[in-house]
């Protein structure tokens, strides 16, 4: 009978100690990661982390969290003078967006739903989720949006506005970055 425990004991432990190991080793590698800055990084108000800010046509953009700082994990932007227009229908493949109204009044589509966010609202339309915004106020919006992870979407901003900003709504151009564009926007006047 105690032969027959003791086995049970070692059939139950190996794995988890296999399990134990392989966790012991995940957490050395990732705290033996160099942290993705020395010093805490100040943007400005009104300042853009790389000292120029950027534009689609309908905003000015800040880039306030560069996903090189974060290893990837984060985009932080600032969207200010959101004028009417806003992205095509779109869903990100990689990422939640989550966007934080500042200024003025901002139309969502979050899948079939419409929303009318104000000062200190936020949505978070999850990945796969097709989503757009437009301001709708008569004076211009002001947002901070957010990516998590990264993924390619400083490179898409950049890239946009090289493009003269109207190419960044295009499907074969948001498909570049790991999106799939769903339409046009409903918000968008013929």
């Amino acid at each position: 009978m105690q032969r027959r425990s003791f086995l049970k004991s070692v059939a139950v432990a190996a794995p988890a100690a296999g399990l134990q190991s392989f966790l012991v080793a995940q957490a050395r590698a990732q705290s033996s990661a160099k942290p993705s800055a020395a010093s805490p990084h100040v943007v400005g108000a009104g300042e853009d982390r790389s000292g120029q800010p950027h534009s689609l046509g309908f905003s000015s953009i800040l880039f306030k969290v560069p996903a090189s700082e974060t290893n990837g994990g984060l985009f932080v932007i600032e969207h200010m003078h959101l004028q009417g227009g806003g992205p095509a229908l779109h869903m990100h493949l990689s990422q939640e967006e989550w966007f934080y109204v500042m200024e003025g009044e901002v139309a969502f589509q979050v899948g079939e739903q419409r929303l009318a966010l104000h000062p200190g609202e936020s949505v978070l339309p999850p990945r796969l989720i097709p989503h757009t915004f437009s301001p709708v106020g008569e004076t211009p919006a002001h947002m901070l949006i957010a990516f998590c992870p990264a993924g390619r979407m400083e490179e898409y901003f950049r890239d946009g506005e090289k493009a003269g900003g109207k190419a960044a709504a295009e499907k074969a151009f948001m498909e570049r970055y790991d999106m799939k564009w769903i339409g046009p926007s409903p918000f968008w006047k013929s």
